[in-house]
This record gives structure tokens, C-alpha cells and sequence, in this order.
């Protein structure tokens, strides 16, 4: 099993164990000092033993490792030879470029019933209460077969359950209107941040992120991050989720000659500054528990205190590029670097951190027995892949040559609860116009068939209309008559007197 080379010095070199990649590990130091290049020196070595590994690339610039460096100039061939690698050549890498919002790389979705009300409410930042509904609503929608795969679907479970909370009360246990509108208040939070794109099908299979080239290099899934981190909460959500997917689905499998899948978190102070208290407390718990399946997590920051002490005392492996003690922050942070390394008394840690050129590191892996050799400072090895940004040309090819593009760039919206209940409400109103419809149709037949009988008539007696029409022609007739009676006889008996 070939060890990863991080980086030389004239005496010694210092490499990577993959017997102890799942073990984690912490790359630091200030913008602009090659932490990009550690990360890429990294993935590429796990990528040659055939482990995939998955990069969140936050400034845009690890996209490069798709394509093959460029032929090595005066300045690199002297560095080369430093290292000694007298072997290295350009070389590209077996790439897959993965986007939330589907821009730059394949569409990045999971459903929400896959999420779970548990790591949902968390994400919310729901209190117990609110979290205990959300868990009925969930079970209402698995008791009745109705899927939850988007946030269409949730936001029609949460109405659903506002309308009947009377009825869900009496068998599932008792929730509230105010728990439901304040679960629908963090959900519009979360789908401002673009929530509404993450959520939804075709989900990502991890067996996609664990793929292997032809040749049996591992495959490194970039997910483009760059817009992603400008939306902590929706950032924290999808790599929790996969965090904690990997943990739920992956067996047992301790300590292995090399891991299954090696993650790297760039900008992790992003991940841990904005989040909330609950989401870091998953975090951690995740973090500290996933070495045994086999995963290896690996943070980039600028300082390592960016990273909560119990999380920071997981990572074994460490690359630390040169801090600059400007402010009595950057201080401490260079003090807590130094107190982080095993002691080498050839080097004066604290006062080597700030001296550190561009390129090179302090460096320390664990080796036999997983104990942590003593800190070396070291010219970090250059990466075969292209240091830097690529073209939207050169993306869009990487794009068409991806084995999953098929699967995953058309989303899927198939029948599920948004739709069923619509149908339900549709149903419902269908019914409401018919029964009005038969309510006027029984009036009609009912007091109004009566008036109209009583007005007109049947066939066997006659209507109030026909009866005074009747009497008011025999009293006319009987008037009438009576005039021409008199008139004969007043001209008979007139013409006397």
C-alpha cells in the first residue's frame, strides 16, 4: 500500500498512512498560503489507491483537478526536483461536478421523508413541542401511504394538519395550530435560501458518490459551493444530510487497510459559525462516529480554532500553512496551532508559523499504532491536476462525459401528497356544488312543488289562479248582467215614468 506524500524537507518527508485516512484530518492557515494545493495533493492521492472522495469547493478554484497541468515551468521543475519526483507528469482526474441549484454540475436533491422529522426539526431549529409535531405529521403521511419528497408536500401536510388537528389530536396526540405555523414560518426560512431545489427526485444514491473509473481510480465529486455558502442554513443542511446518510447506511467496518470514501470541507468556519447550536451538536456527533464506517472528514480553514475543540481533537492528520499574528486573535490562534502539533525540538512551532513561505507547511500524520509523528515543516507536493479555476467550456465537457448525468440532471415529480390532497380538496368541493345542487333540486320538489300546485293546479282540482280567474269572470258576468237587466228594465219601465 503506497503512502500519500504531503511534502519534503532536506532530511525526511512526510506522508499519509491510508491505514489512518479514516481518521481525519485538519488543514489551516491564512488566505492565499496553499491550503488549496494540501487539499488537492490529498484528493488525488486517495483518488490512485481507488478511494472516491468528495470536495466542497467554496471559492471555485479546486475545479481544476479535472484537468491535466500544464507543462511544469523553470519555477515548478525546480520544485519537483526538491521533492524528488522525478516520475511526476500532468495528469487529469476522474472528476464529477455536483451543484444544488443544478448550474454547474449535476442537480444535488434528497426527500424530505429520507431527511427525517428529526434532523428536519433540528435544521429548523424547532423546540421539543414543535419537533413532536412535525414527528406526527410524519406518521399521519406514512399511516395514509402519502409520500413526502418535496417541500410542496410538507407545506400540504402542515394545511392538512392545521385543518384536522382536532381528529389527528384524539389519535396521534395533541398539536397546535401555533407549533404548525411555526414550523411553516422556519420551512419559508429555509426555502428562501433555496431549500426548494434540494429537496425533491431523483435523490442522490451514495453508491454515485462512491464510484471508481475504469482504471479503478477513485472518482472526486466536486459539489460547487461557491453560491452554496452564502446559505449557511441550507450549506449545514445538505452536508449533515450526507453525513448522516453515510452513517445510517454504511456497516460497521472499524480500521481498513484504506477508507471507502474520504470528504473534505472547505471554508469549514462557515459550517460551524452560522449554524445553529443543535446542527453543530450533530455535527460533532456525526463526525466523532463515522470513522468506523470507514469515512474519513477532512476540514480546510483558516485557523484551527474555526473548528469546536472536541471536533478539532478528532483530527489525527494535520497540514498547518502559515498564520499571520496581526491581531491578538490571529495570536492565539497561532499559540493553539502550536499546542496542537507533537513537539519537535528542531522546531520552534510558534515562531515557524508566521515564517512559513507560500507552499509550504507544518505537517504531522499518525502512523503505527495511530500515534502522531512529530511535527515536520515541509515544501507540500504539487498536484498533477490544473491548479485553479476552469472554463464553462471545459466544465460543460466534463458535464457530458459524467456516468450520471442521465440519472439525475431531469427532476422527477411523481404523485405524492401535495398531489393527493389536492385532489382530496378538489374532490371535497365537487361534492359540496353537487349537494347544493340537490339541495335546490329538493326545494324545488319540496315547498316550492307545493306552492307551484297550489298556484297552478293538478290534474285533479284546481289552482288558486284558475279559481279566481273563474270567480272574477262570474263576478264581471254576474256585474255585467246585472247592468243590461237594469238597462232593459229601466228602459221599459224609464220610458212610463
Amino acid at each position: 500500500m503506497t503512502d500519500i506524500l504531503i511534502g519534503r524537507n532536506q532530511s525526511t518527508s512526510v506522508s499519509l498512512d491510508p491505514r489512518y485516512g479514516n481518521r481525519h484530518g485538519m488543514i489551516a492557515g491564512a488566505t492565499g498560503t496553499g491550503k488549496s494545493v494540501s487539499l488537492m495533493v490529498l484528493a488525488e492521492g486517495f483518488s490512485k489507491l481507488g478511494v472516491p472522495c468528495f470536495l466542497a469547493d467554496a471559492k471555485g478554484d479546486l475545479a481544476g483537478l479535472a484537468m491535466a497541468a500544464g507543462e511544469p515551468g523553470d519555477k515548478l521543475k525546480a520544485r519537483l526536483t526538491s521533492l524528488g519526483l522525478s516520475d511526476w507528469k500532468p495528469q487529469a482526474n476522474p472528476v464529477i461536478f455536483w451543484d444544488i441549484y443544478g448550474k454547474l454540475g449535476h442537480p444535488v436533491r434528497a426527500t424530505i421523508s429520507e431527511m427525517g422529522p428529526t434532523l428536519l426539526g433540528r435544521i429548523l431549529e424547532l423546540n421539543d413541542t414543535q419537533e413532536g409535531v412535525l414527528e406526527v405529521i410524519f406518521k399521519v403521511a406514512d399511516d395514509q401511504g402519502w409520500l413526502l419528497l418535496d417541500l410542496p408536500d410538507l407545506r400540504a401536510m402542515l394545511s392538512f394538519a392545521a385543518e384536522n388537528a382536532k381528529d389527528i389530536s384524539t389519535q396521534y396526540g395533541l398539536i397546535s395550530t401555533q407549533s404548525i405555523a411555526a414550523i411553516q414560518r422556519n420551512l419559508l426560512k429555509l426555502e428562501q435560501d433555496g431549500a426548494d431545489q434540494f429537496f425533491g427526485e431523483p435523490a442522490l444514491e451514495l453508491s454515485d458518490l462512491m464510484r471508481q473509473d475504469m482504471s479503478g481510480r477513485g472518482v472526486i465529486n466536486i459539489l460547487a459551493a461557491d453560491q452554496l455558502i452564502l446559505k449557511p442554513r441550507l450549506y449545514s443542511t445538505f452536508l449533515l444530510w450526507l453525513l448522516s446518510e453515510l452513517f445510517e447506511q454504511l456497516p460497521e467496518v472499524g480500521d481498513l487497510e484504506q477508507p471507502k470514501l474520504v470528504f473534505f470541507f472547505d471554508e469549514a468556519h462557515l459550517l460551524f459559525n452560522d449554524a445553529p447550536a443543535a446542527l453543530q451538536q450533530r455535527v460533532e456527533q456525526v463526525v466523532r462516529l463515522i470513522r468506523s464506517k470507514g469515512v474519513g472528514v477532512y476540514f480546510c480553514s483558516q485557523n484551527p480554532d474555526d473548528v469546536p475543540d472536541n471536533i478539532l481533537g478528532q483530527l489525527g492528520n494535520r497540514i498547518q500553512h502559515a498564520l499571520r499574528a496581526f491581531t491578538p486573535r490571529d495570536q492565539k490562534a497561532v499559540k493553539a496551532a502550536a499546542e496542537t502539533f507533537v513537539a519537535n525540538p528542531k522546531i520552534k512551532v510558534g515562531e515557524v508559523i508566521g515564517q512559513l513561505a507560500v507552499g509550504e507547511a507544518l505537517a504531522s500524520t499518525l502512523r503505527d499504532g495511530g500515534v502522531p509523528t512529530p511535527v515536520e515543516q515541509v515544501l507540500v507536493s504539487s498536484p498533477t491536476g490544473r491548479i485553479g479555476a476552469i472554463s464553462e467550456t471545459e466544465r460543460a465537457t466534463a458535464r457530458q462525459r459524467s456516468p450520471v448525468g442521465g440519472k439525475y440532471d431531469t427532476a422527477i415529480n411523481r404523485e405524492s401528497a401535495a398531489e393527493i390532497l389536492a385532489k382530496r380538496a378538489e374532490n371535497k368541493a365537487a361534492d359540496l356544488s353537487a349537494d347544493k345542487e340537490a339541495t335546490a333540486a329538493s326545494a324545488t320538489s319540496g315547498w316550492g312543488g307545493a306552492i307551484k300546485d297550489a298556484l297552478l293546479g293538478t290534474s285533479r282540482r284546481q289552482g288558486m289562479i284558475e279559481a279566481m280567474a273563474k270567480s272574477a269572470s262570474r263576478t264581471v258576468g254576474t256585474r255585467l248582467g246585472q247592468q243590461i237587466v237594469r238597462g232593459v228594465l229601466g228602459g221599459i219601465f224609464g220610458g212610463k215614468r
